[in-house]
């Protein structure tokens, strides 16, 4: 074999293995968190110019991704529907935007927008899916995301602390939306860590640094649940390797106590009373009791902010119930509350159908992890499981289901044979 071909057969796979629209669009997805705080603090924008200019983004992103797939077909958007999953968060799309018909937002035009750019970021995720290589597209979406993650976390260190010592801007950024971002990207990063895709290490180390140095409370209880759960029950995870894992968690959560029992003084003694227990219980009881009044189909999409009279003495303004189905029960009445129980318990059912192994833990730990953080916090329009990261895990999720059928030939009368993601059409 000449040294020519060589070289070309490396730069094919090179190619292959990397999406590079997949990865502008991931890393656009996590990096987003911070557009809106840099055009007002660099740019000197006020915060609803910041927020149209995400918006844009957003928009002309779809445009460039529909553009640059369009021509092959390798997986249609009708055998993605076949998944239940992908099937309910396209019911969701479809019921939120009918809801814009009957919502009490405050402002009608910016809910259509909000909405626009959920959708956006769904359709984006759908279209690369139908015209990439489905392991291609998936792996470099994570990759964009995980760097768009590392480049807030870099920001993130570099803003003054807030009053109460946690990362983020007292006004524009909660330190909640940082924690719970470094949080999903690592776990994207142990995924692509699993699969041999790149070394992650780093990345990871600094996302959970980042998580911790938020301070962020649920987000940690959540990620601690799915990490022990993940350790516990993967056995492909030597016990040296879960030792060293362990005494590292032990290690940075001791270099961090100085801060932790600084932080815990000062929310025990002068904290947001709405972070508390107590307020957050004084806020799901609102939420429900407003559910009540209109228990069908509830208040509409972006109902929240502006709408909800501030909370306590401190006038904490909620952009949402703090709780993952009292928000759905609250915003889209007991057809929300439908839709999240089919949402999280067709997932459920597609991870439990997976051959027992490293990957199936995984995706268990993973949804463990968002089950938890939506105990005492959620997402102001989309789920805590965003619709475009539950289409690309369904399918992925799916692809392991078809690859074990090829070894293990189940008879079509107790499982139906999944599609094939790769298959051209």
């Amino acid at each position: 074999m000449s040294a020519e071909t060589v070289i070309t057969r490396m730069l094919d796979l090179n190619q292959v293995r990397t999406n590079g629209m997949a990865l502008a669009v991931g890393f656009f997805l996590s990096f987003r968190l911070f557009i809106m705080l840099l055009s007002v603090r660099i740019l000197g924008t006020d915060p609803q110019t910041g927020v149209e200019v995400s918006l844009v983004l957003n928009i002309l992103l779809l445009v460039f991704v529909t553009f640059h797939s369009l021509g092959e077909v390798r997986l249609p958007v009708s055998q993605m529907l076949h998944l239940w999953p992908v099937r309910w968060a396209f019911m969701f799309l479809c019921f939120s935007c009918c809801s814009l018909l009957w919502t009490s937002a405050a402002s009608v035009p910016a809910a259509i927008a909000y909405w626009c750019a959920m959708a956006a970021d769904f359709a984006m995720v759908i279209i690369m899916l139908r015209g990439g290589r489905l392991t291609v597209v998936a792996n470099s979406l994570m990759k964009g995301y995980v760097w768009g993650a590392c480049a807030v976390a870099v920001i993130a260190w570099l803003l003054p602390a807030q009053s109460d010592l946690r990362l983020g801007d007292e006004e524009l950024l909660g330190p909640n939306a940082i924690g719970y971002l470094c949080a999903f990207a690592f776990f994207f990063a142990q995924y692509l860590m699993r699969e041999k895709d790149g070394k992650w290490g780093p990345a990871a180390l600094l996302l959970s640094v980042t998580m911790l140095r938020s301070l962020s409370k649920t987000t940690i209880i959540a990620f601690l649940a799915g990490e022990v759960f993940l350790l516990l029950k993967d056995n492909s995870i030597r016990r040296r390797t879960k030792g060293l894992l362990a005494l590292g968690a032990t290690v940075i959560i001791a270099a961090f106590s100085s801060l932790l029992a600084s932080y815990f003084d000062s929310y025990v003694s002068t904290g947001n009373q709405a972070e508390t227990l107590t307020g957050r219980l004084g806020i799901w009881t609102y939420f429900l009791v407003e559910a009540i009044q209109q228990p069908w189909i509830g208040h509409g999409f972006h109902s929240v902010w502006q709408v909800v009279p501030p909370f306590g003495g401190d006038q904490f303004e909620a952009r949402h119930a703090h709780n993952e189905l009292i928000q759905q029960f609250y915003a889209y009445g007991m057809v929300g509350v439908s839709m999240f129980l089919g949402i999280y318990g067709s997932l459920w059912l597609q991870v439990r159908r997976l051959v027992a192994g490293p990957r199936k833990t995984f995706f268990f730990a993973f949804l463990l992890f968002i089950l938890v953080r939506g105990l005492a916090d959620t997402e102001a329009f989309d789920l805590s499981l965003p619709l475009w990261s539950i289409v690309l895990i369904s399918v992925l999720e799916n692809h392991e289901f078809a690859n074990s059928q090829r070894v293990v030939d189940v008879p079509s009368h107790i499982c139906p044979r999944p599609f094939t993601p790769e298959r051209r059409v």
